[in-house]
């Protein structure tokens, strides 16, 4: 399969009914499911290259794979919220339970990986670590994809200073790229072929001409009243959810994160499912996940050759 289908459901909120929208590769009976969750700002076409990847490599060992890749409410192709302060991680999590819900109902999920980029790797933390949740299975495998318990204040302040405050209409898609890459220079180099391939997912077409980000500005509300001490009191609950991780954790990390610390790598290392790190040079916040040695890690990882480390 070279192109996802898409998918929708409506998932239930404190406002009524929201619809989630969600890109699906492989084999839609397969039994090994891998949610794929993008960051903050961005949507499920984040991970084309990667799901690609996986797909082919579950047919080279004779067996199929399953890759849903949501676009999180609020972003890409699912809907907007009436109510801002509802774009925040009680919400995510409902809406993943929802959408494994669904996926296990179309066909049976027997294994259930998990990659999160950013925000996607702490709903991934909160959705494996919190327990009693409904889950079709638990977790085998997870990749963290610049993420942590811990997040950096100086990250936080970078992020308020431009979520939510995209130009309202771009002339071209170029003129978007251009944009959306000036913001995002933590992705490390990226080619302009692929930078234009990763950007227009992230746009809507305008009825009088041009282009608009298709994410709700709102979604940056919450985050924009977050203050240190209501960020010290979400890494407490993020660290005792990480501590109760019972699946394979690989650790990836750009090198010059500024919102993955050494110190908190270094400690997701010693604790709980004691994650696996690999980081790569030349990279901060976050790795795209579509050079080769970043794909290659999260396929090595997540579909281990015969005789490989796990």
């Amino acid at each position: 399969m070279s192109e996802p289908t898409l998918h929708h459901l409506d998932c239930p909120g404190s406002t009524g009914q929201h619809r989630l929208a969600w890109w699906q590769w492989g084999a839609a009976q397969a039994p090994h499911l891998i949610v794929c969750v993008h960051g903050l700002t961005r949507q499920g076409r984040d991970f084309d290259v990667l799901a690609r990847a996986l797909v082919a490599r579950a047919a080279a060992q004779g067996g199929s794979v399953r890759v849903a890749c949501p676009d999180v409410v609020g972003r890409g192709q699912s809907a907007w919220l009436p109510d801002p302060m509802g774009y925040q991680y009680p919400t995510y999590v409902a809406d993943t339970l929802s959408l494994l819900a669904r996926l296990h109902a179309q066909a049976p999920v027997a294994a259930l990986d998990w990659v999160g980029t950013s925000m996607g790797g702490i709903i991934g933390m909160l959705v494996a670590g919190t327990p009693g949740l409904p889950l079709p299975v638990a977790p085998g495998r997870m990749v963290l994809n610049d993420v942590g318990p811990s997040i950096e204040w100086l990250a936080i302040q970078r992020i308020q200073e431009y979520a939510g405050k995209a130009p309202e209409r771009f002339d071209s898609v170029e003129a978007a790229a251009r944009y959306l890459r000036a913001l995002s220079l933590g992705f490390g180099p990226i080619p302009d072929a692929d930078w234009l391939n990763l950007t227009r997912p992230m746009l809507q077409a305008l009825p009088g001409g041009g282009w608009r980000l298709c994410s709700d500005p709102a979604i940056a509300v919450p985050m924009a009243s977050l203050t240190r001490d209501a960020l010290a009191q979400g890494d407490a609950i993020l660290w005792r959810a990480y501590e109760q991780i019972a699946a394979q954790v690989l650790l990836l990390r750009g090198a010059d994160s500024d919102l993955l610390s050494p110190d908190t790598a270094r400690r997701m290392g010693e604790s709980g499912p004691r994650a696996r790190l690999i980081e790569f040079a030349g990279v901060g916040h976050a790795p795209m996940l579509i050079a080769d040695d970043q794909v290659r890690a999260v396929t090595d990882f997540l579909l281990p050759t015969a005789g490989a480390r796990p």
